[in-house]
């Protein structure tokens, strides 16, 4: 894909890519995607978590991260009943006030309201709103080829939508551009984990989430751009506690929350936006693309809540990423109405019990606008650990 949609960061300092990716992520009119499609091209959204967007890249088509956005629910309000994440009512208003404009919209079984969302949302346009069935139970030996064949439906919907056939060869070449971009994006989080005073969790998760509205060849160019200038940064370490946030994987924190959090302790490692990052290794070029897509999903990817598979244990992957992050703490928070992520907090808080790690327990809601009391509890137990 040639075409450049994010062009205010080039030729910038670190800071001034900073300033301009949260300027891109706080517009939620998205220019970038309106540059996009004011060049005939089309856009294919998708919710929270994992997504292939290989297929849709490989139909020369824009795979948009639909995420929510700190705005009120003043149209989708009335599609949905009263005790639901703001996420699912966040992301329809983007589309019902026409800051967005998909040709495809795709969502996935996480939970029931994500489920059920694609039917809603169908009920308001009329281009193809689908469920893509990621595989309920990962540890029958038939998942992967489900899998496969799951992604060959979701394949022909696009074809349909882009109005050519997408080869293998073309999903090859966006599976190495894909290869790249978790590359560049896992060597980041080396530095978070080896080095967190170069770079905080608020400006990785910058850098990082704008790469769900660009294209990806973009957001290449960008992180080949920054990644040298945090390596050479001259700041020097605090005497601040290493700490491990969970609680991101689908309804994002407030970008402030983020800031916060960041000048209260070093977060060493995450599972913000973790569906940018799900693959933890390149996915192999030779044979069936789509087979490999699918087993990589499947056999070398990390964790979150919504995936359902006994060889990942979530306290026990939780434990694996404080001690592989040699983390002194931990986050433990989740969106309210979160039904997986507030599930999950039982389980966590227990392992971390068990392994004798001290943990502070949130709540979050992307439209949150006041941390002060959040601020002075976070502070009060980063200072507990200091001076025990």
């Amino acid at each position: 894909m040639n075409v450049r949609v994010f062009d205010s960061w080039r030729n910038q300092p670190l800071k001034g890519v900073l300033y301009e990716c949260r300027e891109l992520l706080e517009d939620i009119d998205y220019p970038s995607v309106r540059r996009w499609r004011q060049q005939g091209r089309k856009v294919v959204g998708h919710f929270q978590v994992y997504f292939p967007e290989e297929i849709v890249h490989a139909a020369g088509m824009l795979p948009l991260k639909i995420r929510g956005a700190p705005l009120e629910s003043i149209h989708a309000d009335s599609r949905f009943g009263s005790y639901l994440c703001s996420i699912l009512k966040t992301s329809l208003e983007l589309a019902l006030s026409e800051r967005i404009d998909l040709d495809m919209f795709v969502t996935h079984p996480i939970c029931d309201a994500a489920r059920n969302l694609a039917a809603v949302w169908g009920r308001n346009f009329t281009y193809p709103c689908q469920i893509l069935y990621l595989p309920q139970n990962a540890n029958s030996t038939h998942s992967v080829q489900y899998l496969r064949d799951e992604y060959d439906r979701l394949k022909r919907v696009v074809e349909e939508i882009a109005g050519h056939t997408v080869s293998d060869e073309a999903l090859r070449r966006s599976m190495v551009v894909f290869n790249e971009n978790r590359a560049l994006l896992h060597e980041m989080y080396a530095i978070k984990r080896e080095m967190p005073w170069l770079v905080s969790t608020y400006e990785s998760y910058l850098l990082m989430t704008v790469g769900g509205m660009i294209p990806r060849e973009e957001h290449n160019e960008l992180l080949h751009h920054v990644l040298p200038l945090i390596k050479t940064r001259t700041a020097k370490r605090q005497d601040r506690i290493r700490v491990v946030f969970e609680g991101g994987f689908c309804e994002q924190p407030p970008l402030d929350l983020l800031h916060m959090v960041s000048q209260s302790c070093y977060v060493v490692d995450d599972d913000l936006m973790i569906g940018l990052r799900w693959i933890q290794e390149d996915i192999p070029l030779e044979g069936d693309p789509l087979y490999n897509l699918a087993q990589a999903y499947l056999e070398n990817s990390t964790y979150s809540p919504v995936q359902h598979d006994l060889r990942k244990p979530k306290e026990k992957m939780l434990l694996e990423r404080v001690k592989g992050s040699s983390a002194e703490a931990a986050i433990v928070t989740a969106a309210k109405m979160c039904e997986p992520g507030l599930e999950e907090q039982v389980a966590y808080t227990y392992a971390l019990d068990e392994y004798g790690t001290p943990y502070f327990v949130s709540e979050f809601e992307e439209n949150m606008t006041s941390f002060d009391h959040l601020e002075i509890q976070l502070e009060t137990f980063m200072e507990n650990i200091l001076f025990a």
